[in-house]
């Protein structure tokens, strides 16, 4: 059932009032008004909520975003709420107050339990996830770290991240590995072609195929398990490219059948920026070098892949935070949430003469990024328009056969926001 009625569901929850707003100065009366709203949802399911403006009001008022300008790029990078931007500044302050011994003696401390969290939220071992800046540190650790040599061959495809494609494209010039590409057409509601497409390019020389989880042009998910087990019937490894996966959607990294695992934290989970994960499974982290020396490269301790030196503890225990945030708004809501506004947008502009989605409405296929152009009209063309004329940040993607300008709303957007981003678009297409 769902809650359409705002004065009957504001008065169950309490009105978020000025009195209210004034008193957060000292005290975060709008954390109180989020916590009866999360109360009251425990009545209904994921899906009666995912289109309901008044519980997630709530949560938007635990950001701080911009008024004067809607942010429909969060794929990029998410901001952070406020617990977390909180969380951040109070480590930061406390660092300068003795570096050496707060950033090394107590802040590093809350390293191993940040660790265990991380792991509970991706499903593995704590002894499996070492803590990364960011997906590409992740993954170009593993594209760096493995043992290849000339003649063997990498599946990937050309609708990769370019910092990935890039890596193996340096490993290819030093080492004289091969790369074998798959071009995928997107988008796509039939995992078996997007499987197969792979599938057909191993051969007896491929030793590790990559796999985007999402692709970040348009967010077409793709079948990694399907991928995997495939390869694996042909001792081939899989790595898998989440950046934009992780705390997207419900999933837990060991079911994917995957060897490795990258992803930002700064984007889904909505953690401080510069923070990310490395799933390695643990029979292969022995073998797999680290791409910051240690001590011993052999090691199978995960954490040999932590060598960074000096890093910002005070980004990396925020992090903790942006889990209780994800925790506490429930990743089946999330889900579901991001899932309703994808479609509400574009099932506003589907039917708008010249106007093209780049991107699936079937849940499974894709989640909050979605992916749209007006025929005769450049990406950018479109980009600038919705930001010149409606304050509307999202960005245009060129990028091998997909082109459009790419839509990443998050649980603080509203519908009202979209509104106005479907008004710039049929503007646009009508003019």
């Amino acid at each position: 059932m769902l809650i359409n009625n705002r004065r009957q569901f504001l008065n169950r929850v309490g009105k978020f009032s000025a009195s209210g707003l004034l008193a957060s100065i000292t005290a975060p009366a709008w954390s109180r008004d989020l916590k009866r709203a999360l109360d009251h949802a425990n009545n209904y399911t994921a899906l009666d909520l995912a289109g309901d403006e008044d519980f997630w009001y709530y949560v938007q008022q635990a950001y701080t975003v911009s008024g004067s300008l809607i942010n429909l790029n969060n794929g990029g990078v998410a901001p952070s709420p406020k617990v977390v931007q909180d969380a951040m500044k109070r480590y930061h302050d406390m660092c300068n107050e003795a570096p050496s011994y707060y950033m090394w003696r107590i802040l590093d401390m809350g390293r191993e339990p940040l660790r265990k969290n991380l792991a509970r939220i991706a499903g593995c071992t704590a002894e499996e996830i070492a803590i990364h800046r960011n997906a590409s540190e992740a993954l170009e650790t593993v594209i760096f770290g493995l043992e290849l040599k000339a003649g063997d061959e990498v599946v990937l495809s050309k609708q990769d991240y370019p910092n990935m494609i890039n890596a193996w494209k340096q490993r290819e010039m030093r080492d004289g590995i091969k790369l074998v590409w798959v071009d995928l057409q997107l988008p796509s509601e039939d995992n078996d072609y997007l499987a197969n497409t792979y599938i057909k390019a191993f051969t007896s020389k491929t030793k590790i195929v990559q796999v985007t989880h999402i692709i970040n042009w348009n967010g077409q998910i793709l079948p990694v398990k399907k991928i995997a087990d495939a390869a694996h019937k042909q001792n081939i490894e899989v790595m898998v490219d989440g950046a934009h996966s992780f705390a997207h959607f419900q999933f837990m990294i060991p079911e994917l059948g995957c060897d490795y695992f990258g992803s930002s934290l700064h984007k889904w989970l909505s953690a401080s920026i510069g923070t990310g994960i490395l799933y390695v499974k643990k029979e292969r982290i022995g073998k797999l070098f680290p791409l910051f020396a240690a001590s011993n490269p052999r090691s199978e301790d995960i954490r040999k892949f932590e060598n960074l030196g000096t890093r910002p503890f005070f980004i990396e225990q925020a992090i903790e935070k942006a889990i209780d945030f994800y925790d506490m708004i429930g990743p089946k809501r999330k889900e579901e949430r991001l899932q309703y506004l994808k479609n509400y947008w574009m099932n506003k502009v589907k039917d708008i003469p010249k106007v093209t989605l780049g991107t699936s409405m079937k849940p499974g296929f894709s989640c909050a990024i979605g992916l749209v152009s007006v025929e005769g009209k450049k990406a950018a063309e479109l980009e600038n328009f919705l930001l010149g004329y409606y304050k509307v940040h999202a960005v245009a993607i060129e990028w091998e056969n997909i082109k459009g300008v790419r839509v990443t709303p998050n649980v603080y957007t509203t519908t009202q926001n979209l509104d106005v981003l479907v008004e710039g678009i049929e503007k646009f297409a009508r003019t």
